[in-house]
């Protein structure tokens, strides 16, 4: 049975979040999490956090530009995995509209994030998606 879209987005979050911390190859820690952390892994959330990486500079340029009380130094891990993912499906998964990508993000940051962080993130994404950068929900 293939995973639900919110199961590989939270896969996905929560690769993308450990590569913060570890230096090793992206394959590695999938390897690692599979076996170590019981973490089922299906080739869509492989494909979201490659994409997500080999995007990296150019999400974290996004997120500089609408992000104007934190640099991307300043922002915490857990928020800016969330926030590149979110911008990252709105860029390039076209299943997957703008407002839906802040909304799973939102929801990612409720089950992962502190208070504060939702307000940051939700308001990060959102000027995002009103500055005319973003697809078009249509």
């Amino acid at each position: 049975m293939a995973a639900k879209r919110r199961e590989v987005r939270e896969t996905a979050f929560i690769l993308s979040f450990e590569k913060l911390f570890r230096d090793e190859p992206i394959d590695d820690i999938i390897k690692l999490s599979e076996e170590c952390d019981g973490l089922k892994i299906d080739e869509e959330a492989v494909r979201l956090v490659k994409g997500i990486l080999e995007r990296q500079d150019e999400l974290d340029g996004i997120i500089s530009r609408f992000s104007n009380k934190r640099s991307i130094e300043r922002i915490p891990k857990i928020n800016l995995a969330i926030i590149r993912l979110a911008i990252y499906e709105a860029l390039y998964d076209e299943k997957v509209p703008v407002n839906v990508a802040i909304s799973e993000a939102v929801a990612l940051a409720q089950k992962y994030a502190q208070e504060p962080d939702i307000a940051f993130i939700n308001g990060v994404l959102g000027s995002y998606s009103r500055s005319g950068d973003a697809p078009s929900n249509e």
